[in-house]
């Protein structure tokens, strides 16, 4: 199964973008602000935080690219959330639910962006796509 995260509003402090599945449309997304992450930086170590300046730590949206995906018990949300994997720069990205990007500290937030800096309908919405992704075993998100 084939995720793609297009980015379309790139705001201040926020990034708007498009959820699709297999090439439909989903839902939308909200996460932190696109910062320049294309300093030379090696892959964080699993348990280290980055030290790159570009990087603003939970104020920074992960950088463009293919991750590979599987569903993942988090700790922090007592459920099985869709993990990414091998994210430069970060450690610990999940996409769930919240309402604005300061719920997100990096990790998308799916729902409806229907308010200006906000998704509603988020926690419907991660349950949708935590039962679609749950019958998966190989997921990819691209993210441009």
């Amino acid at each position: 199964m084939k995720l793609l995260l297009k980015r379309k509003y790139k705001g201040e402090t926020y990034t708007i973008s498009d959820l699709y599945i297999d090439g439909v449309f989903f839902c939308n997304i909200i996460e932190d602000k696109v910062r320049n992450l294309a300093v030379i930086c090696p892959n964080t170590p699993k348990g280290l935080v980055c030290t790159c300046k570009e990087k603003v730590y939970t104020e920074t949206a992960i950088p463009a690219g293919t991750y590979k995906v599987t569903m993942e018990y988090s700790p922090r949300f007592k459920r099985v959330l869709p993990y990414i994997h091998n994210v430069p720069h970060f450690i610990g990205i999940l996409i769930h639910s919240g309402i604005n990007e300061k719920d997100s500290a990096g990790c998308l937030i799916v729902g409806f962006n229907t308010v200006k800096g906000k998704v509603l309908q988020s926690r419907i919405t991660s349950d949708k796509l935590n039962t679609i992704l749950s019958t998966q075993k190989e997921i990819t998100i691209e993210i441009v």
